[in-house]
This record gives C-alpha cells, structure tokens and sequence, in this order.
C-alpha cells in the first residue's frame, strides 16, 4: 500500500518508494506509481510532476482536470517549491552554492551540461553533514529538468552515491540504491492554502547513512 501523506477534494500527496516508476515506462517491466494508486483508490489520478524511477519520496498528483491545470501553471510559473536530500561522494568544500549549467539530452540518453545548446537549469544547494568520504546536502532545483539535480551534482565533481548512470561505475556498485529523496514539497492549492508536506527518510536510505558512517 502507497503511504499517503496528505490528501483533500484537489490533490493527493504520497511517499513515493524508491524502485518504482512515476508514470508508465516506454518498455514497461510493472506497474507504475499512478497505475498502482489510481487503482487502490478507485479513481482517476493526473499526473503533475515526476520522481526518476530511482528516487524516492514526495510527490503529488490531481484528483480533478481543474486541479491538474492548476498545478500545472504552478510548475511552469516556477512557483513550486521542492527539496531533495542527497549523499554524494567527496567531501564539497562549499557550504552551499547554486549551479547555473544549462543542459540536454545526448544520443545515449543521458543527460550532460551543454552551454550552448542546453536548455537552462539552476540547482541550489546547501550542506547537511560532511563525512570521511561523502557528504550529505539539500538540493533545490528551480527548473525541473530530467535528471537535473543528478547530473549538476557531477558536474560539481560529487555524483549521488549508487547512481547507475552518472559517476564512476565500480564505486557507485558498491551502494545499493540511488541516494536521493525528495524530502519537501511547498505548493499554494487551487482553494489558495500553501501546502508544505514532507516525507520521511526512507529506512533503507538512513540504515546506510549509519552503516557507512
């Protein structure tokens, strides 16, 4: 069963696990998040914004095509405000920063900064906790491009540890997940209340910060 963290007439917000798609995949190998929710609950949900198939946590969908236009326009405008917790490797010297770097999707279907032909993308950040090896930061993207905070991270020189596909491959084997949570997500609704919910550090994901360190 899909953890709801909050739900009204317009929106549902849940905990999304890590391992399981937002939406339906190209070559689909289950069921996604939206299939799987909009079925146990018996209604149509509309998908507003995604979490890579990796990550976990925070993520809201709409209950009615009024409420999906809504909130579409708040992301377009920019206006919704997220935040990420990630474990990365290295230890980062700064203790916050943005990252202007624009970016595109290259032939191999990763994503890579590109100045001139990329397609503008800001990360903010800020340390958390540094580590012998890694260090653990808060990660807000102003533009919500795919894979954005994954790969601004590397291109920092820090990749998020156990990300299959950015970062140098035998190390990243060594972790069994992509280190990466949406933890918070801030939203005015369609009935003008700000909504500010957050999802709990997954287990998994906390059992590995006290293992390793």
């Amino acid at each position: 069963m899909i953890s709801v963290l909050y739900e009204n007439a317009d929106v549902v917000v849940v905990d999304k696990p890590e391992g399981l798609a937002s939406i339906p995949e190209r070559q689909p190998q289950g069921e996604s998040l939206v299939e799987l929710l909009s079925a146990e609950r018996g209604e149509k949900l509309y998908t507003v914004h995604r979490l890579d198939k990796e990550t976990s946590g925070v993520i809201i969908f709409a209950r009615n095509a009024e409420a999906h236009r809504w909130l579409n326009r708040q992301f377009e405008r920019r206006l919704v405000e997220k935040a990420y917790l990630a474990l990365v490797h290295g230890v980062v010297a700064e203790d916050g920063g943005t990252i202007d770097e624009p970016l595109r999707q290259f032939g191999s279907g990763r994503i890579g900064v590109d100045k001139d032909g990329g397609k503008a993308s800001v990360t903010e950040f800020t340390v958390v906790e540094r580590y012998e090896a890694f260090t653990l930061v808060e990660a807000r993207p102003r533009t919500g491009r795919r894979h954005q905070i994954r790969v601004h991270l590397y291109h920092l020189g820090h990749p998020i540890a156990g990300d299959p596909l950015y970062g140098e491959a035998a190390m990243q084997k060594e972790i069994p997940r992509l280190m990466l949570h949406a933890q918070r997500i801030n939203v005015a609704l369609p009935s003008g209340t700000d909504l500010a919910v957050e999802a709990p550090v997954p287990q998994l994901l906390a059992d590995l910060i006290s293992r390793f360190f």
